[in-house]
C-alpha cells in the first residue's frame, strides 16, 4: 500500500523560477498533493506570487544556499505530515514517477528518484554533473558501504528519518550529507529510476556555468570529505575520550564519598570534573554505537555502585525496617526511646533523628519491601541504579544514542542513583514513561495510552509528590480531548497506586498523619536556595517561612495547566519554577529535569548537570563546621556557579527556539 498524498509535504526551494514553477505545482497536484510549500530563496522577480495563485504556501528565506532554502521549508511542520518530498522549481524532475515513489515508500523512508538510470537522461545532465554525481556516489559506498547512483533533487524521505539524521549543511551539500547520513545510520532506501528533463524555464544556479558546477562539485566533495573524517577519525576519537573521561571520573569519585570527613568533598570534586569534561565531550558525538552507549552508562554506575552513599539511605534502610517490626514511620522518629532495641550499626548515620517521615506512603512500601529482602545499602542501591538504567532505555529506545547521552552518561545522575544512592529513580520512571506514552504520534486520537500514562504517574506521585501538577496537566488534556467522563475514570486510575500504597503500607501499622515535628522540618528546612535565598538577604524573617513560596509555584502551575500544550515544556517549565522556588534544593533535585533534555537539549539543563555538583560544598562546610553560622548555606559566589549557568541558559534556550519559529 503506497503513501497517501495527504501526508506528504512538498518543498520546492525557488530562485527566480516564475517561468517553470506554475508548471511544477500543477503537476503535484494533479497526484494529489496538496500540501506544497514553496522557499523563496530571495527571487528578484514573481516567483512567490505565482506559487501563492497557484495555490502553495510561500515562505520567505533571506539567507541564500539550497540547504538553507531546504532545510527552512522543513521546519514548523503542520500536524499529519509524516512525509517530506524535495522537488526542484524548474520542471526538469519528470514527476510521472512519483506513483512510484509514493509506492516504495511504503516499504522503505527514503525514497531517492534517480537521474542516471538511462543513457537519454544522463545525456542531459552536464559532463560535470555526471562526474560529479557519479564520483560522489562511488565515495558514498567506498567510505559508507551504500550504493546510490545519483545526488537527485527529487527525493521522499519520511518525517521521523529526516529528523533522526539532523540535517547540518546550508549549501550544496544537502543532497549529498542526507545520502551519507542515511547510509550510516542504515536506513533502508531505494531508487526510482526517472527520466530528466531540460530545465523547462530560467537559468540553472549551479550547471547554468562552469563557475557555479565546479563551486557546487567542491562543497559536494568537501562536505562527503567532513563527513567520513567526522565519522571515523574524530568522531571516534571523540566518543572514546568522551567515554573514558566519564569512566575515569566515576573512578576518581569512588574512594571519596563519606562526606562528613573533613577534605572529602574536594576531591570528590575532581573526579565530578574530569567526568564532566567527558559530558561535555559527548555534546559533540554525531553517532554512537550502542554496545559503547551501553559500555559507558553501565561500567560507570557499576564502578559506583560500592562507593559510601549518601546520608538518606540510612533513613531508608532503617524506615523499612521498623515496619516490619509494626512500627509507624510516621509516627515514630528513629531517635524514639520505643525504638532504641531496634537500633542498628548504621542508627547514628540516620539524619535528622527527632524527624519522622515525610516520605509519601508508596515510597514507605517500597523501602519496606527491599528491607524485607535484605536490609542492604547494596540492595538499595542496585534497584535505584536499575530504575535509572530503566530510564535509558525508555529515552534510548524514542530519541536514539546520541540524544540519550545527555541522560545516561551524564555524571550527576549515575552519581546520585548509583553512588550516592537516591530514591529519586523511583519517581522519575514512570514519570518518564508516562510522558513518552502521551508523545506518540498515535496517541492523539486514542485515550488508551492517555489512561497508562494516569496510572504511571499515579506511582509517579505515590512515590515523590512533586510530579502532582504534571498529573493535572495531564488530566486536562484529557478532559479537552476525550471528554470530562474519560477524565474522571483517568483521575480515578491515578488514584489506585495510592490507595494500594496506602492499604498494604498500614496493614497492621496504625495509621497516622505525618507528626508536626516533620511538618516543621520542611517548614524551615533551607539548602542552596535561589529565589528564597535572595529574598532572605531582604527579609531575614522569611527563612522561617517556607510556605510563602507555594503560592508564585502554585500560580506558575496553574498558569501551565491552564495554557501548556506541549507535554515535555510543562514538565520543563514546571521543574524550573520548582527549582527556583523551592527554599531546600539537593544536588539529585536537578536529576528530575535531565531527562527533557534528551528531547529539547535544553542548555541550561546541561550546564547544571555540571554546576549542580556546587552542591556537595555544602557536604564538607558542614563536615567542618564549629557551631557558627548556617553551615547549609551557599556564599553569593557559589550560589551564583550553582544557579546563574542553569537559569541563564534555559532561558536563553527557550528565547533561540521561539526566535527560530518567528523567524519561520
Amino acid at each position: 500500500m503506497s503513501v497517501s498524498p495527504e501526508q506528504i509535504l512538498v518543498i520546492i526551494p525557488a530562485l527566480n523560477e516564475e517561468d517553470a514553477l506554475p508548471g511544477v505545482i500543477h503537476d503535484l497536484q494533479s497526484f494529489g498533493l496538496q500540501h506544497i510549500r514553496v522557499v523563496d530563496n530571495g527571487s528578484t522577480d514573481g516567483t512567490a506570487d505565482i506559487a501563492r495563485n497557484a495555490g502553495a504556501e510561500v515562505i520567505t528565506e533571506k539567507r541564500r544556499g539550497y540547504g538553507q532554502a531546504c532545510w527552512t521549508g522543513s521546519q514548523k511542520l503542520p500536524d499529519g505530515i509524516k512525509w517530506l518530498l524535495y522537488c526542484d522549481a524548474d520542471g526538469s524532475d519528470d514527476l510521472s514517477v512519483l506513483p512510484e515513489m509514493l509506492a516504495a515508500a511504503a516499504d522503505v523512508p527514503f525514497v531517492l528518484a534517480d537521474r542516471r538510470s538511462s543513457a537519454e537522461s544522463r545525456s542531459r545532465l552536464t559532463p560535470v554533473q555526471n562526474f560529479g554525481n557519479g564520483l560522489a556516489s562511488t565515495l558514498i559506498r567506498v567510505g559508507w558501504g551504500a550504493r546510490f547512483h545519483d545526488l537527485g533533487p527529487l527525493r521522499l524521505i519520511s518525517r521521523e528519518a529526516y529528523q533522526q539524521i539532523g540535517m547540518q549543511d546550508r549549501g550544496f551539500g544537502w543532497t549529498v550529507e542526507m545520502q551519507a547520513r542515511i547510509a550510516e545510520l542504515k536506513i533502508p532506501f531505494r531508487e526510482i529510476p526517472m527520466n530528466y528533463r531540460p530545465r523547462q524555464g530560467g537559468t540553472s544556479k549551479i550547471s547554468g556555468s562552469l563557475k557555479g558546477s565546479i563551486q557546487a562539485g567542491s562543497v559536494i566533495l568537501s562536505t562527503l570529505a567532513s563527513l567520513f573524517l567526522d565519522k571515523t577519525v574524530a568522531r571516534l576519537a571523540l566518543t572514546l575520550l568522551a567515554g573514558f573521561f566519564v569512566l575515569w571520573g566515576s573512578v576518581c569519585m569512588l574512594p571519596h564519598g563519606e562526606f562528613h570527613i573533613a577534605g572529602t568533598v574536594p576531591n570528590f570534586l575532581v573526579g565530578a570534573a574530569i567526568a564532566s569534561f567527558g559530558f561535555i565531550l559527548c555534546w559533540g558525538i554525531r553517532s554512537l554505537n550502542v554496545w559503547w552507549f551501553w559500555g559507558v552508562a553501565v561500567g560507570a554506575r557499576l564502578l559506583l555502585l560500592p562507593m559510601y552513599p549518601g546520608d538518606d539511605i540510612w533513613r531508608y534502610l532503617w524506615e523499612g525496617m521498623i515496619q516490619w517490626h509494626g512500627y509507624s514511620p510516621y509516627l515514630t522518629p528513629p531517635g524514639s526511646a520505643e525504638l532504641q532495641p531496634l537500633r542498628t550499626e548504621y542508627w547514628s548515620l540516620i539524619n535528622h533523628p527527632n524527624v519522622t517521615a515525610i516520605y509519601p506512603p508508596l515510597t514507605q512500601l517500597l523501602f519496606r519491601i527491599f528491607a524485607g529482602i535484605s536490609e542492604s545499602v547494596l540492595l538499595f542501591k542496585s534497584v535505584f541504579m536499575l530504575a535509572d538504567l530503566a530510564v535509558c532505555w525508555l529515552l534510548l529506545r524514542r530519541f536514539g544514542t546520541v540524544a540519550t547521552l545527555l541522560y545516561a552518561w551524564n555524571p550527576l545522575v549515575i552519581y546520585n542513583f548509583a553512588g550516592g544512592g537516591h530514591y529519586d529513580s523511583l519517581f522519575i520512571l514512570p514519570l518518564i514513561a508516562a510522558w513518552l506514552l502521551v508523545d506518540r504520534r498515535d496517541a492523539a486520537d486514542r485515550f488508551e495510552p492517555w489512561l497508562l500514562a494516569c496510572l504511571l504517574l499515579g506511582i509517579s506521585v505515590g512515590v515523590k509528590l512533586v510530579s502532582l501538577p504534571l498529573l493535572a496537566f495531564t488530566g486536562i488534556q484529557i478532559w479537552k480531548h476525550f471528554g470530562l467522563r474519560h477524565a474522571a475514570i483517568s483521575g480515578i486510575c491515578a488514584l489506585l497506586p495510592l490507595l494500594f500504597g496506602c492499604a498494604i503500607l498500614f496493614y497492621g501499622i496504625p495509621l497516622h498523619i505525618p507528626g508536626s515535628d516533620s511538618g516543621n522540618f520542611v517548614m524551615t528546612a533551607r539548602s542552596a536556595e535561589f529565589i528564597p535565598g535572595i529574598i532572605e538577604k531582604i527579609w531575614p524573617d522569611s527563612h522561617r517561612m517556607n510556605q510563602l513560596f507555594t503560592v508564585p509555584l502554585a500560580l506558575g502551575c496553574l498558569v501551565l495547566i491552564a495554557k501548556g500544550r506541549s507535554w515535555v515544556k510543562v514538565a520543563e517549565w514546571f521543574f524550573f519554577l520548582l527549582l527556583i522556588l523551592s527554599p531546600a534544593v539537593h544536588a539529585w533535585y536537578f536529576t528530575w529535569l535531565i531527562p527533557f533534555a534528551v528531547a529539547s537539549r535544553n542548555l541550561g539543563i546541561r550546564l547544571v548537570s555540571i554546576t549542580g555538583f556546587a552542591y556537595f560544598i555544602l557536604q564538607e562546610r558542614t563536615a567542618t563546621w564549629t557551631g557558627e553560622g548556617n553551615p547549609w548555606q551557599l556564599t553569593p559566589f557559589e550560589s551564583g556557579f550553582l544557579w546563574l549557568p542553569f537559569i541563564m541558559g534555559f532561558l536563553y534556550w527557550i528565547c533561540i527556539r521561539r526566535n527560530e519559529r518567528a523567524h519561520l
